[in-house]
């Protein structure tokens, strides 16, 4: 059976709204299914079952107590129901039933109702859980009250039973006023959960539309509502909407989804943006009059709008910038008349390394102060971006491990080692490896061991994080079937040094260390 899909569901809860009357719920069920409709939304009503026959001890059937009266008052029979399940039907929405004993479960499955909702009030009732892991059905549970705790144990016992279920942030007051609110739960419940859908059940005023924007913002992808239709002789409760209500809500949402915009890496900026920023940016200018073949020096220079593409801007321009023809004082600087110095080798790690520490920071790998960092360019500095790896050594004894970090785009050659058996563990983004001719696609949390004398290459097209745990590493144990890079000094393939090598960057890449190269040719 597929994967159900949770992502963009709004559950309308009709709850006791529909009064006992089978004519109201049904204009409950057409007026807010108009609304989803219009909105083009995925959207599902949802029901409330109880065998109220068992539900109440029987000793207490007829007391006095605001919830029994308030079921007793509005009680249907579950053929009322099927009513209003040829109505969604009908109207293409998706059914939804919150049962609160093991019979209503049963009435469910029979009834082919699509999701199963688990409320707040039940979320530790583990007989009922026990049931509902039973049905096969997408479940959908409500986190009012309980700790972090008991929602580990609830994520824990779904992933066991192999309950296809997603997680709302719920707070069970009623309305729920903006200090109780607490949205940043719902970034922590993705955090801690990033496997499972996180929504937010609320139980706001409806006329505010602040908190269902706030919790788009904050991550949440799933979101309830309950509806009602007041007339003169219902009264709406304070904590459902109205059809304007809702579509007020909804409206608020698609805003608050635009106003986020997409996830992921940066979008490029629109052109109205670029064309905004430059011109604001600074061009450079001649202080004197400069010869042709001069190098430029800072005091010879100014820089000063107006700007446009074919200048050389403030950013762009390096000592040791030749002139190609006089420049007249005041003239700009432009692509033509200048040459600009290449970037140093230096320069290409260090602008790397600024998009290594972003992506370790961003799957939240801590690192301590003592390591060692070894970057990869087996093809020379200058290609570092196309084939490359930068290798952080945090231990080398009996045992090893490293984190090897790849950058999009980047590979590292077929090689193997006649001492070390490696085993590489993925922590972010995805792998591509080809391992003795096979070739698999790793994800996070997925292992592939490599032994001695295995050909081994791996590449990633997203940027990739691993760990290498293995035996102990030696600097003479790597052989490529690429003959060239066997002949190479490892000071020519590898700029190796302490911590990220901020102030010795520089000075290792301009003055590497002559080493012997790995003098045994490999037949590959």
């Amino acid at each position: 059976m597929s994967k159900f899909n949770f992502e963009n569901l709004f559950v309308l809860d009709m709850a006791n709204n529909h009064s006992g009357s089978i004519k109201h719920g049904l204009e409950i069920i057409e007026k807010h299914g108009a609304i989803a409709n219009k909105q083009g939304i995925k959207a599902g009503i949802k029901f409330q079952f109880r065998q109220l026959d068992t539900f109440i001890h029987p000793f207490h059937k007829k007391a006095d107590h605001k919830l029994i009266t308030r079921l007793n008052s509005t009680r249907l029979e579950m053929q009322d129901f099927e009513i209003f399940m040829k109505k969604i039907r009908e109207m293409g929405l998706i059914s939804i039933c919150t049962p609160f004993d093991e019979g209503s479960v049963k009435v469910i499955e029979d009834m082919g109702i699509d999701i199963i909702k688990v409320a707040s009030c039940s979320a530790k009732d583990w007989p009922l859980i026990e049931r509902i892991s039973e049905s096969g059905k997408p479940v959908i549970y409500s986190t009012g009250g309980l700790t972090t705790s008991e929602i580990d144990s609830i994520v824990s016992f779904n992933h066991h039973h192999g309950v296809d279920f997603a997680i709302m942030h719920c707070v069970s007051i009623y309305p729920t006023p903006s200090n109780l609110c607490q949205l940043n739960q719902v970034e922590a419940l993705k955090k801690r959960y990033p496997q499972v859908t996180i929504g937010w059940s609320t139980h706001e005023d409806p006329k505010d539309t602040d908190p269902v924007k706030v919790a788009y913002a904050r991550g949440a992808r799933m979101f309830e509502r309950h509806i009602g239709v007041a007339t003169n002789e219902i009264k709406l409760n304070t904590y459902s909407s109205t059809p304007e209500e809702l579509e007020k809500w909804i409206e608020a949402y698609k805003k608050s989804v635009v106003l986020c915009g997409t996830e992921g890496p940066r979008p490029a900026s629109p052109a109205e943006e670029r064309n905004d920023l430059i011109n604001l940016q600074r061009g450079v200018f001649a202080k004197r009059n400069i010869e042709k073949g001069e190098v430029i020096k800072a005091e010879d220079i100014f820089f000063a709008i107006p700007y446009n593409p074919e200048l050389v801007s403030s950013g762009e321009f390096k000592p040791g910038t030749i002139a190609l023809q006089l420049i007249e004082e005041m003239s700009p600087l432009t692509k033509q008349n200048v040459q600009l110095p290449e970037s140093s080798k230096a320069l290409v790690i260090q602008h790397a390394l600024h998009e290594v520490k972003a992506m370790l920071n961003e799957a939240r790998i801590p690192l301590n102060f003592n390591f060692k960092v070894e970057y990869s360019h087996h093809y020379g500095v200058e290609n570092f971006y196309k084939t490359g790896a930068v290798l952080i050594d945090l231990v080398n004894r009996s045992y090893c491990k490293k984190i090897i970090v790849q950058l999009p785009g980047q590979s590292h050659p077929s090689h193997f080692h006649r001492r070390k058996e490696e085993t590489f563990y993925v922590l972010h983004g995805i792998m591509h490896l080809e391992v003795d001719g096979h070739k698999r696609t790793l994800y996070p949390g997925e292992t592939i061991l490599v032994q001695p004398g295995v050909w081994h290459s791996f590449s990633t097209e997203t940027g990739c994080i691993f760990e290498e745990l293995s035996t102990t590493h030696y600097n003479d144990d790597s052989f490529y079937k690429d003959k060239k890079i066997n002949k190479m000094a490892r000071s020519d393939r590898k700029t190796v040094v302490d911590h990220w090598g901020r102030f010795q960057l520089s000075d290792v890449v301009a003055n590497p260390k002559t080493e012997t190269a790995v003098s045994e040719d490999v037949q590959g």
